[in-house]
């Protein structure tokens, strides 16, 4: 289908209103409050899976009918498949369309008050995060023959290397590749700025081994392309495939819910346990904030054993 349609030989389909809806909402998210790309698309499609929900079974004649009720039940019916922190980023979401669609006269007022979001506590949810060595040996285990495995090891050694998201990864270009300077510039998702890294020797040879013998020719300039018709750059779901096929096949067992997202927590573990400074490692992984670096102090239980000192042992006799 995704060939048909690069090629020419199959047309997209007419927007509907729902899309023009929401591609509306996107150009304020952009314009407006200036949000980055990868937090536009996470609303979008949000926002479309909301309009989708009120569409069977004529729900709605008109959005200006929308009510509370309609609300709640598209977050019961999320609130199924979705853990807490997931339905708090749904409800979030759901709140600054609804302003949208209210000051665009589209919904009645003060429907967004009405966004119940589940309640969560600080630092229970701690990131996932496999041993070091598991990494090693991860990477090791990419067989570099052929060019599937040149282009996987080039994507998940710059995740277990920079702790970048897999967004980052695959929204790379050619031209964020300063050969001469020796640096790699990584566009943030989340802060939307860029940030200029140190390009490793290690890195730059599996780069080079994937553009010399691993990516194919074509105009594109994305970096990470896909291996088969059609040609075209990779979407951020192929980092995850990619992570887990090869985790799979080396034997390694994930945590729930990782994905290679746990790589850029066990370099966080890795950097902790090397003594370097948390601003240091927020800055790395594009922290806005240090409390979201601290919560890696809380995994780090074993170097805590190795520091603390001995209780003095009770003298017999004594009270």
């Amino acid at each position: 289908m995704l060939y048909l349609k690069d090629i020419g030989r199959l047309s997209l389909p007419l927007l509907t209103a729902s899309d023009r809806l929401v591609e509306a909402y996107c150009e304020y998210l952009k314009t407006v409050r200036g949000l980055a790309k990868a937090t536009v698309e996470k609303h979008a499609t949000i926002a479309a899976e909301f309009l989708q929900f009120l569409e069977p079974d004529d729900r709605l004649q008109s959005l200006d009918d929308l009510h509370v009720t309609d609300i709640d039940a598209f977050l019961t019916k999320a609130g199924k498949r979705l853990g807490r922190a997931s339905m708090q980023k749904v409800a979030a979401v759901l709140r600054a369309f609804l302003d949208f669609l209210a000051a665009e006269e589209r919904v009645p007022l003060g429907l967004a008050a009405h966004v119940d979001s589940p309640r969560r506590y600080r630092g229970e949810r701690l990131p996932r995060a496999l041993p070091w060595k598991t990494v090693l040996t991860l990477l090791d285990s990419i067989d570099r023959s052929n060019p599937k495995g040149r282009r996987d090891y080039a994507m998940l050694l710059l995740i277990a290397t920079y702790g970048l998201r897999r967004s980052e990864v695959a929204t790379l270009d050619l031209d964020d590749i300063a050969w001469r300077a020796q640096q790699i510039r990584v566009s943030r998702s989340k802060v939307g700025t860029p940030l200029l890294l140190p390009l490793t020797d290690h890195v730059a040879t599996s780069l080079m081994d994937y553009l010399r013998h691993g990516r194919p020719d074509t105009p594109h300039r994305r970096l990470f392309l896909r291996v088969r018709i059609p040609l075209g750059p990779i979407e951020a779901t192929a980092v995850t495939d990619v992570f887990e096929t090869w985790a799979a096949r080396a034997g390694i067992r994930l945590p729930s819910l990782g994905g290679p997202h746990c790589l850029r927590h066990s370099l966080a573990m890795h950097l902790l346990r090397q003594g370097k400074p948390l601003k240091t490692i927020g800055d790395l992984l594009g922290h806005r904030s240090v409390e979201s670096t601290c919560v890696y102090l809380r995994l780090n239980v074993d170097d805590l054993r190795d520091v603390a000192l001995p209780l003095p042992a009770a003298q017999e006799g004594q009270s």
